[in-house]
């Protein structure tokens, strides 16, 4: 299967820059030792407009295009024969997505499957299309993007009444007797045990556990942002992390896989899809001989604080 025109120029045409740093010294690179966990990009159409989405994500947009269900399943069939052991799901709002439920009830008959959600009104509207979806051997877990544990602080970015949406979207999905779990934003300002314990008080006067998995992110930038950061040589690589570590980087063990252009392709990771330079291929087995420059400065993040979109528990070996 051949890359459009447009991707196979930028991918083949990998220049310095992928490979070298503005001083001359060889990047920091990874190469997948697995594919654990298969990602897969709904689309950037989303029901909400923050301004500081990581995807750009807004009412109608199609930067990257709605998912079909004959766009998944080829690549569900391969991640299965390359002993993938769970499928995850973004967007954009994967509830807008009209084929993500067929997709998902396809993908739990082999793995357990995570979606991140906004958990506001298309994902509540849908409700009654997942109660199915329980009665699979495999796992559905969602994660529900909740800002900051002070509604007032979420809905100026999100809208009003976001918060109390997606608290009700958590609590009935939570109900359902589906496993759930929490995506914030960083705040370096606030002590790690205080924001816990503003979050736990949400969820105590939602009716819902305490010490529900919190997912915290740092901020990494609209897509195509120019971001000034360090830059990870190879000697950074073997300095500040070990075999071990540079084992937990996301595109050491996943893939994502995206629909541009009217064409599907895979992806380095979850953070990288504004940079065509990181198409991989148009095939999982390709893209998993491919090492993953870590140019991107979204790359810093991961190298820093250990940031992942992943709640795999995995041995590392």
């Amino acid at each position: 299967m051949g890359m459009r025109p447009g991707h196979e120029a930028a991918a083949s045409a990998r220049s310095q820059d992928w490979l070298l740093t503005r001083s001359g010294e060889p990047r920091g690179v990874i190469q997948a030792h697995a594919l654990d966990e298969l990602w897969f990009h709904t689309g950037t159409a989303c029901n909400l407009s923050c301004p500081f989405c990581l995807e750009g994500s807004k009412p109608g947009d199609d930067r990257l295009q709605l998912l079909r269900f004959e766009d998944a399943t080829p690549y569900i069939d391969e991640a299965l024969s390359l002993g993938v052991k769970q499928f995850s799901f973004t967007g954009g709002e994967p509830f807008v997505n009209k084929d993500i439920i067929r997709i998902l009830d396809y993908a739990l008959r082999h793995r357990p499957c995570l979606v991140l959600t906004n958990a506001t009104e298309p994902l509540i509207k849908r409700l009654k299309h997942l109660k199915p979806l329980r009665n699979h051997s495999d796992e559905l877990h969602f994660r529900v993007s909740l800002d900051y544990a002070d509604p007032a602080r979420h809905d100026a970015a999100r809208g009003e009444g976001m918060f109390a949406q997606a608290v009700k979207g958590l609590r009935e999905l939570h109900g359902m007797g589906f496993h759930v779990s929490v995506a914030h934003q960083k705040l370096p300002d606030m002590a790690g045990d205080v924001v816990a314990g503003g979050f736990a008080e949400v969820f105590r006067s939602a009716g819902l556990p305490e010490q529900l998995t919190l997912v915290e992110f740092p901020e990494f930038h609209p897509p195509e942002t120019q971001v000034a950061v360090p830059e990870i040589t190879g000697r950074c690589m073997t300095e500040f992390h070990t075999q071990e570590t540079r084992r937990s980087f996301m595109c050491s063990f996943s893939k994502m896989v995206v629909k541009r252009d009217g064409s599907m392709y895979v992806y380095a990771c979850t953070l990288v899809d504004d940079d065509p330079d990181y198409v991989l291929a148009q095939t999982l087995t390709e893209a998993l001989q491919m090492p993953v420059s870590m140019k991107h400065h979204r790359c810093f993040s991961c190298f820093k604080y250990g940031a992942s979109c992943s709640e795999m528990k995995r041995n590392v070996d």
